[in-house]
């Protein structure tokens, strides 16, 4: 197998931006998912609720050499915002089911992201502290962290199974008397590695991964949701591919589609890396 895409995703939710290299981090990707939206009693705003944040382009030093601040955001109709490490004192988040604590990132900020999202009660904090983010009990060893990833540091995908899923998608399409859809840019699913060369889901069976000099391990699938039936240009929301991973990945009652990693080592990765699994 081999490395075909890297992508880090500066704000949760975010526009993916895809980079050459990164470095592996205990915590993931340097700059993955550091920065959030809240609402106004701190819990996660995301592309379910607010579909413009996909419109949202942050950039930091790891995803633009050219950005010199600790975050740049640009959004269509808006002026650059560019931002500095927040200073302020922590307030309480949360994500999903777990409270954290997180940096509010100013009124500045907050008065362009409630513009691009159209929400007067959002704010944008970054998390100052990734070690505080445990992971989740029973797919995690003590010592596991994050920061706003919806539960593990990395997510990888599998362009072979992405293309038995549109195998699924077409054959249900046919059934239904649908015109067949144009194949799902694997951007829908928002891995941070994207590999090929393996046969389709046979990261079901892994239990760790090497890219390039760096190894992990695996946490657990990835349950899907009504993100990823969200078109990223359009921003219209459809059936597909939860309706036919419902048919040929319904686990537990969960939609399953890529796999979670936890980094057991550091370094670098690129691009064209060697990746091998076991």
């Amino acid at each position: 197998m081999r490395l075909l895409q890297l992508n880090v995703h500066p704000l949760k939710s975010g526009a993916v931006r895809p980079v050459p290299a990164a470095d592996v981090l205990p915590r993931g990707l340097a700059d993955d998912r550091s920065w959030m939206l809240v609402d106004g009693e701190g819990r996660l705003v995301s592309a379910r609720e607010a579909h413009a944040t996909f419109t949202i382009v942050a950039d930091t030093p790891a995803t633009d050499p050219t950005v010199t601040s600790a975050l740049r955001l640009r959004a269509p109709g808006r002026a650059d915002l560019e931002l500095d490490v927040p200073d302020a004192d922590p307030v309480a988040v949360r994500l999903f089911s777990q409270d954290l604590w997180a940096t509010p990132a100013g009124d500045d900020a907050d008065e362009w992201v409630r513009a691009v999202v159209d929400r007067p009660d959002v704010r944008l904090v970054w998390c100052h502290d990734p070690r505080s983010r445990t992971l989740q009990p029973g797919f995690s060893v003590p010592g596991d962290h994050t920061a706003f990833a919806d539960s593990f540091p990395v997510t990888i995908a599998s362009l072979a199974s992405l293309r038995q899923l549109h195998d699924w998608i077409t054959e249900r399409a046919l059934e239904t008397g649908e015109d067949p859809p144009e194949p799902l840019p694997v951007e829908r699913f928002r891995a941070n590695l994207v590999v090929d060369g393996d046969e389709p889901f046979a990261e079901d069976r892994w239990t760790h991964v090497v890219v390039g000099d760096v190894r992990f391990r695996l946490g657990k699938p990835v349950s899907r949701c009504v993100m990823t039936a969200i078109d990223l240009h359009t921003l219209a929301t459809g059936r597909e591919p939860i309706r036919t991973l419902a048919r040929h990945r319904l686990v537990g009652g969960k939609t399953l589609f890529a796999v979670h990693l936890v980094p057991e080592t550091v370094g670098r990765i690129a691009v064209g890396d060697e990746v091998t699994a076991d």
